[in-house]
């Protein structure tokens, strides 16, 4: 169907939303309905997408904003849950704490490679955090929580080409109060959270809180009856405020946390055919169903993340002008171990990682506030980033085994021969031995400033034009690498020795047909191909097989298993290790108050994300740097110096050192509209990213690539009803048409054209809150949330289109509030206990089966809390 009959029929549903008024929603500010007991006016959500304070109403941007008490309504446990919410938004964890994925309108990447920072750019209080490990923490006394949907390059300073989500946390306050918590659930889910504000002087005032958050896991080790996906973390937090004068105040915010759970469950998808070699040598799979929840770990994983850091702003006030600074230092560690075979068996013996990153950023803003048509904002963001990565993986000891296993006994075979073929000594290591492996020890530099601003002018009476720009600037080294590989058969050079095995190869293979000084082989490792080719061990150069043409040799066959070649360091003789990108983006936007209670605007915005790299196990050189010399060529080119600087070392293969810098642009119209009791906002969009960063997991390791271009085109609609004092009922859905418009080097070929995987044509939320006044000082709120996903393919794999996901998820609370501050509530998310899968991926080292990440099952408690 055309996107225009999608979009006709996504417009009638919106007013049919309007108009049935019997479900909602919460992703749109949600709190339309005034709650009693709250100290705030919740009726005018006040947001900073701008970097000005504005109503929801007055910002000509397409933001959702989740207010604190929508959160504490909604019993949001985790950052996880808010994509519950809010429909545009989606979160996935992956195969570590570590690594969290967030997508905004389809677009997000950044988990499972330090070098690569998110599209979604996540902003806490002000301060970017670049990485998802230091972005996952629990926060206390939230404000709101804003999402911005599209590329927001010009007013932040560091990648947001997909879109922004910014937390804002309460300031302290100067009269006393605080607040105690204590949840108890399912799984033995404690959630304990405790703060305290107040003054110190009269123009000092603090806060302090902490909190944890526990549960057993939800998935089971079958091995020795563990748990895994558990929840255990905990945080703490201190502020000062000081306002030396009217015209000042000073902001110190202090944070340390701490994550330490044995995280993620993966289940089995798929049992492929390397589960019958599995349990050849005495290992298990479980193929009872992903949703059995069960998998085999021959240890508990490692998930250990520490987050710290400090910042300042300052605000000043100079009349009709204002300057805000605010500076941060991060620091955040991430270790991780994990089986990540998955199995009984001893195939994958460590896959370690230790990532520590420093984080240095400066913002600088002069705003103005004149009384006049016309005002600016005006800013500088400076950005310093040191990342250290260790990381090792090694062979199991059943890995032999399972090698020799796969290929009919070859593999162990064969090793005799090939070991006298290639010279290999007789004290080296055996093929596949236990702890052989892959070691790296990466150091990377990120330096980055930007200027950045806006201008409003108002043209007549309600009718505004805005400009905006970005300049950014950025440099990434890589300071060093130190990979070192250990496994002795990755590092062989199969081709001449399959050349020399080929010249003892009759032309047709008797059965049981044992080659000079081998073994008997399997006969299916004598594949016949016709005008058979053999590969050098640099790409873009091939050479007949001099023994015989259109005859393979049995010893290719193994390169499958030469999965941790030798890695070429950098930065080298040909690979300085440094990228230098820069970027001017702008925006443009015309926003027009047509009465009192509607709003419209039209706007175009571009936006930038820098080049990443690729510092992980798959990071090769480019094929163009294996490309030999033309005659007459210079043979200091970069293009010729792999081979003519003696850098092409046995199966080193092309890849990609990093991906290229993201250029995003978006055009969108909104209609914000609000009455006494009705308020809803309508954005329609046209939304691409070129070079879009896309990281695949393809079984061994994970494929770094620009896709040509990415594009949705899309419809979002958020609004909230109030039929009555008591009564507020929200509807919200977002329709996307996502799609590859060019990517001809995905790891499945050329998919332009295709559809992009995970995202869903329609997602919606519907809520509904009941508020009640029992008598004086005592209130009941009943609340619930349902969010839909339409059903859609997880990945891009065309041979698993059947894999399909279709999200389900009603979540409810019923909450007590007494006039002395105490409040009693009963919660429960995914009460329909719903199944869907949220990621597949290649099993790892088991090519043909498929393993995945399921949704959380049903959880369920009880919470006491007491405001004074």
């Amino acid at each position: 169907m055309k996107l225009g009959n999608h979009l006709l029929k996504a417009a009638m549903l919106s007013t049919i939303s309007i108009a049935s008024l019997s479900v909602g929603s919460a992703a749109f500010a949600q709190d339309n309905a005034p709650q009693a007991s709250d100290e705030v006016d919740e009726d005018v959500i006040i947001v900073t997408a701008t970097k000005r304070e504005q109503t929801l109403q007055e910002v000509p941007v397409a933001v959702s904003v989740t207010s604190a008490a929508a959160i504490e309504r909604a019993q949001v446990r985790d950052l996880k849950d808010l994509q519950t919410l809010v429909p545009t938004l989606r979160v996935s964890q992956l195969q570590s704490s570590a690594n969290t994925n967030f997508i905004i309108r389809g677009f997000g990447n950044g988990a499972n490679n330090p070098g690569i920072e998110g599209s979604v750019g996540v902003f806490i209080d002000g301060v970017y955090r670049s990485r998802s490990a230091s972005a996952i923490s629990d926060l206390p006394n939230l404000q709101r929580v804003e999402v911005l949907r599209g590329p927001q390059s010009t007013l932040f300073g560091k990648n947001a080409s997909a879109g922004v989500i910014s937390i804002v946390t309460a300031a302290p306050s100067y009269e006393f109060g605080g607040s105690a918590e204590i949840s108890y659930g399912n799984r033995n889910a404690i959630v304990a959270k405790a703060d305290v504000t107040g003054p110190i002087s009269d123009n000092i005032a603090f806060s302090l809180a902490g909190g944890i958050n526990k549960a057993d896991g939800y998935g089971t080790n079958l091995t020795d009856g563990s748990k895994t996906s558990e929840r255990n973390r905990w945080y703490g937090r201190a502020q000062l405020l000081i306002e030396p004068s009217e015209s000042f105040k000073l902001r110190i915010i202090g944070d340390y946390d701490k994550i330490d759970e044995n995280c993620c469950f993966v289940g089995n998808i798929f049992d492929g055919p390397t589960g019958a070699a599995i349990r050849a040598i005495g290992g298990k799979v479980n193929s009872g169903g992903i949703f059995s929840y069960s998998e085999y770990q021959n240890f508990a994983s490692e998930n250990k993340i520490t987050n710290g850091g400090v910042s300042m702003q300052a605000d000043y006030e100079m009349g009709s002008l204002s300057l805000t600074s605010i500076t941060a230092y991060r620091k955040s560690r991430a270790k991780t171990n994990a089986d990540s075979d998955f199995t009984s068996a001893d195939l994958i013996g460590q896959n370690r990682g230790d990532v520590d990153i420093s984080t240095k950023t400066q913002e600088l803003r002069l705003a103005s506030d004149f009384d006049g048509p016309f005002n600016f904002l005006l800013g500088g963001y400076y950005f310093d980033e040191s990342i250290n990565k260790k990381e090792a993986l090694t062979l199991g000891k059943d890995f032999r085994n399972y090698a020799n296993a796969l290929t009919g006994g070859s593999y162990v075979g064969l090793e005799p021969t090939i070991r006298a073929l290639a010279g290999v000594p007789a004290s080296a290591a055996p093929f596949g031995g236990q702890g052989q492996g892959r070691f790296e020890d990466w150091d990377y530099k990120n330096k980055a400033y930007s200027v950045f601003g806006t201008a409003d002018l108002e043209l007549t009476d309600g009718l505004v034009l805005t400009g905006g720009f970005n300049y950014t600037k950025d440099k990434k080294d890589i300071l060093a690498s130190d990979i070192r590989v250990t496994d002795v058969f990755s590092a062989i050079d199969l081709i001449p020795v399959a050349n020399a095995l080929g010249a003892a190869l009759p032309a047709a293979l008797p059965a049981g047909f044992v080659p000079a000084g081998g073994t008997a082989l399997s006969a299916a490792l004598f594949p016949r191909v016709n005008a058979c080719r053999i590969a050098t061990n640099a790409p873009a150069a091939t050479t007949a097989n001099p023994s015989r043409s259109g005859t393979c040799n049995p010893a290719l066959n193994l390169q499958a298993l030469q999965f941790l070649p030798p890695f070429l360091n950098i930065p080298n003789a040909v690979e300085d290790g440094r990228t230098r990108d820069g970027k001017l983006t702008y925006s443009a936007r015309v926003a027009w108050e047509a009465t009192d209670n509607i709003n419209l605007y039209a706007s175009y915005g571009t936006g930038f994300k820098a080049t990443s790299w690729n510092m992980s196990i798959d990071s090769r050189p480019f094929a163009a740097d294996f490309v030999a010399a033309t005659p007459g060529q210079s043979t200091t080119t970069p293009a010729s110096k792999i081979r003519t600087a003696g850098l092409a070392t046995a199966n080193l293969t092309s890849g990609t050192r990093y991906a290229l810098p993201e250029e995003a642009t978006v055009m969108e119209l909104g209609l914000k509209a609000k009455w006494d009791r009705v308020a809803f906002n309508l954005t329609i969009f046209d939304q691409s990213i070129k070079n879009f960063q896309g990281n695949s997991f393809i079984g061994t390791g994970f494929v770094l690539s620009n896709a040509g271009k990415q594009s949705v085109k899309g419809i979002e609609f958020d609004s909230s009803v109030n039929p009555t004092d008591a009564l507020q009922l929200r509807a919200a859905f977002v329709y996307l048409d996502s799609k590859y418009d060019s990517y001809v080097g995905s790891q499945f070929g050329d998919v332009s054209g295709q559809s992009v995987a995970g995202i869903p044509k329609l997602s919606t939320t519907l809520g509904a809150t009941y508020t009640a006044e029992l008598n004086e000082g005592t209130t009941l709120i009943l609340n619930a949330d349902y969010h839909n996903e339409s059903k859609v393919v997880i990945n891009e794999n065309p041979a698993w289109r059947q894999y399909k996901r279709e999200v389900n998820d009603l979540s409810a609370a019923v909450t007590l509030r007494l006039d002395s501050g105490l409040q009693f509530s009963l919660w429960g998310r995914n009460l329909t206990d719903a199944k869907y899968l949220s990621v597949i991926f290649p099993s790892v080292v088991q090519e043909g089966s498929i393993s995945g990440y399921p949704n959380t099952p049903r959880t369920y408690g009880a919470s006491v809390k007491y405001k004074f």
